[in-house]
């Protein structure tokens, strides 16, 4: 069965020694497809060149929200000649950090405008950070009127916040989170949400699955999110893999279809 991690920062530092072997042993475990998001501009040629070297791995760039000191305005001027240049999958990850130490709200929701209105001028779906935050970004989301829609990553907000999320015409990303019985919300949420609007993550080298705790995670640890997925969901991992890799393809239609 073929999976995609929709999430993975690849392109760090943490995986110069071993990434060739990390990718060996990842596609072996079934990952198909990597989605390597950009977070500061500083980073973004790194993934470019990456994805140019590996045919399976596919660059979404974008300002994070918990590195308002790394951006220039000069950086929204780069990603909008990357994001006519048809070469990203996605804009992201973008969004709102409201749980960091004294975020600067005013500031951070008008970087994630901005880059709204980036992705929405290139047709680009985004990669969303939302933390404490939710209800402003649906309302921001609303108020642009988005159309084309994304993945909200790590996802950490209400059932309800996702049920909106999901009629935004968003996915819900699903990490390793699920694979420890403590996380009872979380779990909660992906086992009732229809299967339609899940896919897959894994955030490595963060949020390592629970047989992995206090490692670096990695994307060849896909399958364990799958099997936490499936077992919560009380369904066969073939079909909640099916569903999640169509998904994936259907929310980021640059992907190749196979």
């Amino acid at each position: 069965m073929q999976l995609i991690d929709t999430h993975c920062h690849l392109d760090l530092d943490l995986f110069d020694t071993d990434r060739h072997e990390v990718l060996v042993e990842s596609r072996e475990s079934g990952v198909a497809a990597f989605i390597v998001p950009g977070v500061y501009r500083s980073r973004w040629q790194n993934i470019l060149r990456l994805c140019q070297d590996e045919t399976d791995l596919f660059p979404a760039l974008g300002l994070h929200p918990m590195y308002m000191d790394c951006h220039s305005p000069a950086d929204l001027h780069e990603l909008e000649r990357h994001a006519a240049s048809r070469n990203l999958v996605a804009l992201g990850e973008i969004g709102l950090d409201f749980y960091i130490h004294d975020p600067d709200h005013r500031k951070q929701h008008t970087l994630l405008e901005k880059q709204l209105d980036i992705a929405a001028k290139h047709q680009l779906p985004i990669l969303l950070h939302v933390r404490k935050a939710h209800d402003q970004v649906q309302a921001l989301l609303r108020r642009k009127q988005f159309r084309h829609g994304g993945i909200v990553h790590a996802y950490s907000g209400s059932l309800q916040q996702a049920e909106h999320y999901t009629r935004l015409g968003f996915k819900i990303g699903v990490g390793g989170t699920i694979t420890y019985d403590r996380a009872t919300r979380i779990r909660h949420i992906a086992a009732t949400l229809p299967l339609d609007t899940l896919v897959l993550e894994t955030d490595a080298p963060d949020i390592p699955p629970a047989q992995y705790h206090n490692s670096r995670n990695s994307p060849q640890y896909l399958p364990l999110i799958l099997n936490s997925l499936a077992d919560i969901r009380n369904q066969s991992r073939a079909a909640v893999a099916g569903a999640t890799t169509a998904n994936a393809r259907h929310i980021l239609p640059a992907l190749p279809a196979h």
